[in-house]
């Protein structure tokens, strides 16, 4: 994975959280804080946490007596996560590496992660991380995508962005869809530290009520920008022909496709 597939800086943060956060990130983000609010934690740490959009259901749904320590490798997404809490909210935030966690063992009773793993560049080590830092018994809850296939616009966005540059097409929208199999999932974290795996598909359909919002978000919300601009492209332009492409091919709607992993610790 290159380095700017990782990289969420400068002006992203901000056109990712309007502009993808609606379409494609708060059902799930509902979803995912609901099953770790079930189980009743009394600590949790968020990985990955990036605007807060996980992190804001979580102080919603757990009681006030749970900490909650939100972190990310990248601290401009977690400046724009400060701005949605008040003082008197009981939420810490911290830069962190996911693949070397920087706290001490059996620490928290949970630990959870949307749509974050993808990025990791050692998925093992980070999954043994976050099983040291676990409680015995405690739970790993975390999501990523599913394929292109089960999400069409991603494939779409992709194929759009490559017609401007064919000679050397920008490789983000591989990445978030490119770790699915869950057999894979399921090896991986099992010979981390954690003895229960449980996988669950879950489809939805998000409503696209402004193809253009929504092609803001795709563009320059992630660091496909930043792969736009070295290629000496035109991100405004390449936004509008992703605008066109969400118009014609998806209309008012698509299908998303996430997958949710619980692992217990041994």
């Amino acid at each position: 994975m290159s380095k700017q597939a990782s990289e969420f800086v400068g002006s992203i943060p901000e056109y990712y959280d309007s502009g993808l956060g609606p379409r494609i990130f708060f059902d799930y983000a509902d979803d995912l804080a609901a099953r770790v609010t079930k189980l009743k934690p009394r600590s949790v740490l968020e990985l990955a946490a990036g605007t807060g959009i996980v992190t804001r259901r979580l102080r919603d749904t757990l009681p006030d007596y749970c900490q909650i320590l939100a972190s990310d490798l990248n601290a401009p997404m977690l400046e724009i996560a400060r701005e949605k809490f008040g003082p008197d909210e009981s939420v810490l935030f911290e830069t962190v590496d996911a693949t070397t966690l920087q706290f001490d063992d059996e620490l928290f009773d949970a630990v959870t992660c949307q749509f974050g793993v993808m990025f990791f560049p050692d998925k093992e080590r980070s999954y043994s991380e976050v099983s040291r830092v676990l409680k015995p018994g405690g739970h790993y809850v975390f999501n990523v995508w599913g394929s292109w296939e089960k999400n069409p616009y991603a494939e779409l966005v992709h194929d759009v962005i490559a017609e401007f540059f064919p000679d050397d097409p920008p490789g983000f929208y591989r990445v978030p869809f490119g770790y699915h199999d869950i057999e894979v999932i399921r090896e991986s974290v099992l010979a981390s530290g954690f003895r229960q795996v449980t996988i669950e598909h879950v489809d939805i359909i998000s409503a696209i009520p402004a193809a253009e919002d929504f092609a803001q978000g795709i563009v320059f919300g992630n660091p496909v920008f930043d792969e736009i601009i070295e290629r000496d492209g035109d991100p405004e332009r390449v936004r509008d022909a992703v605008t066109q492409a969400i118009d014609k091919s998806l209309g008012d709607s698509m299908p998303l496709q996430a997958i949710f992993i619980d692992a217990v610790k041994g």
